[in-house]
């Protein structure tokens, strides 16, 4: 599966901002599809995840609320819908296919070595 995040760009703080990842190649929906996020000097940050259906979301608690994760199984993407956004949310975008089909809550941890695809990442910056 080859993955083609898009979307990032400069937001001002409060502002909302949309995040695509189109799929080619493989079976979109054998991939729980996850989101990641890097911000400059720190390490990779889970966002969120959603089933291989859409019928279950997972997200990180500072998203909650804000950011909404999507996925078109007919088109072969995944979105991340970001809302009020703020300072906390800037970095790299990474969108990303999990190992398996099945969105795992509660305590489990989406990880990067779980990821078996990766999409390029898309840069999103936020301004006062």
């Amino acid at each position: 599966v080859q993955l083609q995040a898009s979307g990032g760009g400069p937001v001002q703080i409060g502002g909302s901002l949309r995040l695509s990842c189109a799929a080619s190649g493989g079976t979109f929906s054998d991939h729980v599809m996850v989101w990641f996020r890097q911000a400059p000097g720190k390490e990779r940050e889970f966002v969120a995840a959603i089933s291989w259906s859409g019928g279950s979301t997972s997200y990180v608690d500072s998203v909650k609320g804000r950011f909404t994760i999507s996925r078109d199984n007919a088109k072969n993407t995944v979105s991340l819908q970001m809302n009020n956004v703020n300072p906390g949310d800037a970095g790299v975008y990474y969108c990303a296919a999990d190992q398996s089909p099945v969105l795992f809550t509660g305590s489990f941890r989406y990880t990067e070595e779980r990821m078996l695809y990766w999409g390029q990442g898309t840069l999103v910056t936020v301004s006062s």
